[in-house]
């Protein structure tokens, strides 16, 4: 039998990880997330959000919990995360947050890794380092090598512009990793605050 979260898709992961807040119906979670602006992290629809809806629900890692109906309104279906849910989202997180290879998917799971603890992320973060410095330097080193065979500057420009994008994302993990192991940045479930704007948010997300 396929591993649950082998099926999840950016999108799953990322209603999943809504219904680690509270019990939702679909609606209320494509307001939240345009509300949120994660619509710049991948496409957000209303039909493919209901599709994957229906399709979690289907590989048991969401649930049913009710149906309202409020006036004229469409009847509204809300849905709870099973405990098969929960588990696959900080699975899915922990094999896509160290991988140099999927740049997407990584971008949705640094967005959801605050779901996972202080003391799970760093480790994590660190691999990712690791992996980030053999990519940088086979970059590096790749472009003194080509320059030195004479090799035209314009048809090494797109091995520069990645040179410079791992040298800078290298600077920027160096710092969230310092300030993680300082514990100077909040961090994990139990650091998250219902804000007055996060209240808001889900408030009028609920419409």
């Amino acid at each position: 039998m396929k591993d649950p979260v082998d099926t999840l898709t950016p999108m799953g992961v990322m209603v999943l990880a809504l219904l680690r807040e509270s019990d939702m119906h679909p609606y209320e979670m494509v307001r939240l997330l345009r509300a949120r602006h994660d619509d710049r992290l991948l496409t957000i629809t209303n039909g493919t959000l209901y599709h994957t809806v229906s399709r979690l629900q289907k590989s048991g890692l969401l649930d049913e919990v009710g149906i309202d109906r409020d006036g004229n309104r469409p009847e509204r279906t809300t849905y709870t995360l099973t405990d098969a849910g929960r588990c696959a989202v900080i699975a899915w997180v922990q094999r896509e947050l160290p991988r140099v290879d999927h740049p997407t998917d990584f971008r949705i799971a640094l967005a959801e890794a605050h779901n996972l603890e202080r003391d799970d992320v760093i480790p994590l973060l660190g691999e990712r380092r690791i992996a980030l410095v053999e990519e940088h330097a086979l970059h590096r080193d790749g472009l003194v090598k080509a320059r030195a065979k004479g090799v035209p500057a314009q048809v090494l420009v797109e091995i520069e512009r990645q040179e410079v994008l791992l040298d800078a994302e290298l600077r920027w993990l160096d710092s969230l990793l310092t300030r993680l192991d300082a514990d100077s940045l909040p961090w994990g479930p139990s650091a998250f605050t219902d804000s007055d704007r996060y209240l808001a948010q889900r408030k009028a997300a609920q419409q």
